[in-house]
C-alpha cells in the first residue's frame, strides 16, 4: 500500500488534492491551518518581511510534509505562505488527523522516524543558517535536495539559503572551478 493510501485510509479528514503550479494553499491570518503532505510536485513555505522580500523556510518535494507547525499546535493564525511551485499532488490534514487512534506500531514508528529526519533536516539548517559559510550552506542544500538545483530557480535556492541570488552565481562558479 503506499503512503498516500495509507493516510487515506487512517484518517477521514485527509483528502487528496491536485493544484496547479502558482496556487497558493496557505497565507498568514488564516486560523485553519493545514499540513501537506506532497504525493507529486513541489511546494514551498516562506514569510514576506516588512520590506516586501521573500524568505524561503522550507521546500518540499515528494515525500515530505510541510506545514505552519507552530500555528497548528498552538492554534494560532498562520504566518507562513505556502504555495506550488510546480503541478502537485498533496493529501491535506487538519490537526485531529494527528490525534486519531487507528495507526499500527509500524505506522508509528515509520511516521516518528520521517519526522526525527525532517527535524534533524531543519535543525541542520538553522545551525547552518547561523554560522557557515554561503558554500558550505550550498553544498548541503545540494546534498539534501539533490533533485530541486533543476526545479527551483536560482533566486528562490538564494532565498532558502540567505544570501544574494548574485551569491549564488558566483559560488557554483566556484564549485565549478573546483572540479576543474
Amino acid at each position: 500500500m503506499s503512503r498516500l493510501q495509507d493516510i487515506l485510509a487512517i484518517s477521514k479528514n485527509a483528502k487528496a488534492k491536485l493544484f496547479k503550479k502558482g496556487t497558493i494553499l496557505q497565507k498568514p491570518g488564516k486560523l485553519k491551518p493545514y499540513a501537506y503532505f506532497v504525493s507529486k510536485g513541489l511546494l514551498r513555505s516562506y514569510i514576506i518581511d516588512s520590506k516586501g522580500k521573500e524568505h524561503i523556510y522550507m521546500f518540499a518535494p515528494e515525500e515530505w510534509i510541510i506545514g505552519d507547525l507552530e500555528a497548528m499546535e498552538y492554534n494560532q493564525p498562520i504566518e507562513l505562505y505556502i504555495d506550488c511551485l510546480e503541478d502537485t499532488e498533496v493529501i491535506i490534514f487538519d490537526k485531529d488527523c494527528f490525534f486519531e487512534y487507528q495507526l499500527s506500531k509500524e505506522q508509528i514508528i515509520n511516521n516518528a522516524q520521517l519526522l526525527y529526519r525532517r527535524i534533524g533536516r531543519l535543525q541542520r539548517r538553522v545551525l547552518m543558517l547561523m554560522g557557515t559559510p554561503a558554500i558550505d550552506r550550498y553544498k548541503y542544500f545540494l546534498k539534501t535536495y539533490p533533485e530541486l538545483q533543476n526545479r527551483v530557480p536560482q533566486h528562490m535556492i538564494a532565498s532558502f539559503l540567505g544570501i544574494a541570488p548574485q551569491t549564488l552565481s558566483t559560488l557554483k562558479g566556484k564549485i565549478i572551478r573546483s572540479k576543474d
